[in-house]
């Protein structure tokens, strides 16, 4: 199975960049589709964007379209989520996560494995 560790979040002022990463153990990470999510105290956890399995198609949601970029490297088994143009509302913990199947996904409820996430928080 897959375990998933975020790394590379903080604290970034509005228009800022940051990079997020997730590395996943397990020999099998290149059959895996990928997707990031993030969540804030009292709401639900949201899409922010999914890879397939080959990293081929990307999808994003609407709110962060144009400014973060889903990338991953199978051989180091790692998936990264590039984040430009920060703004305030983009403060969330970040939750990377994963699933055994072409992808990409975009619902919280398909996806199999999570990691314990890393928090993002910018400032105005």
């Amino acid at each position: 199975q897959v375990q998933l560790v975020e790394s590379g979040g903080g604290l970034v002022q509005a228009g800022g960049s940051l990079r997020l990463s997730c590395a996943a153990s397990g020999r099998t990470f290149m059959r895996y589709a990928m997707g990031w999510f993030r969540q804030v105290p009292g709401k639900e956890r949201e899409f922010v964007g999914g890879s397939s399995w080959s990293g081929a198609t990307t999808v994003y949601a609407d709110s962060v379209k144009g400014r973060f970029t889903i990338s991953r490297d199978n051989a180091k088994n790692t998936v990264y989520l590039q984040m430009s143009s920060l703004k305030p509302e983009d403060t969330a913990v970040y939750y990377c996560a994963a699933d055994p199947s072409a992808g990409p996904i975009t619902t919280v409820s398909e996806y199999d494995r999570w990691g314990r996430g890393t928090q993002v928080t910018v400032s105005s």
